[in-house]
């Protein structure tokens, strides 16, 4: 009970389990080849989970014979960027797709899809009847705004600075759905990514023309991180259908 580690104890238990951790990975390494079936381990933003990531896998595996496809694990996450992003340093998968996060000298980004940012208000709102929208003139209208830990925040928080203000938020939240619940229940206005959900709700989207903005979704991958085959051709893949930033 009043056993306590010395500093070079403390240095060889991280070392230790550090070393079991690569064990570990290369055990499972090794099982994915003894069973003949490539596992590739994925996060995503949910944004593009419905449509653009589905369609791209579905494309990847019709060019493969079924007796080699690999299998696709999804990793059911929050996520968030930077949660997405913790999981692909800590070794939990192998590919993400999220939003650029700066300062990461690990990680790898390759564009892979531009999503169009758009401004949305009640059907009821001043602004409804807008067919396109400079962002400054909302700035006096309360907003839904992206909680901290959100890859949006820093990007809306930029349109609105390049606008000169920032407007008051009544409400931070963490999903781009929710940003348009909230919208559609007239709590306020909102900026979200061009999804297939803003067809079913009580919002008008309007396009932005002031400040103009290309928001992309990265493939971000580890740099040190051993990568199957199956994952290097699944990357490759991705490269080179991407049309994003071209």
């Amino acid at each position: 009970r009043n056993i306590k580690l010395t500093r070079s104890g403390k240095i060889f238990v991280e070392e230790s389990l550090a070393a079991i951790e690569s064990l570990n990975r290369a055990i499972e390494r090794a099982k994915k080849s003894e069973n003949n079936k490539e596992v590739i381990k994925i996060s995503m933003l949910r944004s593009i989970s419905s449509h653009w990531l589905p369609a791209t896998i579905r494309k990847f595996l019709d060019d493969i014979p079924e007796e080699k496809q690999p299998s696709f694990e999804f990793e059911s996450g929050i996520g968030f960027s930077h949660s997405i992003l913790d999981e692909l340093r800590e070794e939990k998968i192998d590919v993400a797709f999220c939003s650029k996060i700066d300062n990461l000298d690990d990680v790898d980004y390759f564009p892979v899809y531009e999503q169009k940012l758009k401004f949305i208000t009640p059907l009821d709102h001043p602004l409804a009847n807008k067919n396109k929208i400079n962002l400054k003139d909302t700035l006096d209208f309360k907003y839904i705004t992206y909680s901290s830990n959100t890859g949006l925040r820093a990007e809306t928080e930029q349109l609105f600075s390049i606008c000169g203000g920032t407007p008051d938020s009544v409400f931070e939240v963490d999903e781009d759905e929710t940003v348009a619940g909230m919208v559609a229940a007239n709590f306020g206005v909102g900026i979200v990514p061009e999804m297939p959900i803003l067809r079913t709700l009580d919002v008008k989207q309007i396009p932005i023309e002031f400040p103009k903005w290309h928001r992309f979704i990265y493939m971000a991958t580890l740099k040190r991180h051993y990568q199957s085959p199956a994952a290097l051709d699944f990357i490759n893949f991705i490269k080179q259908n991407s049309d994003a930033g071209k």
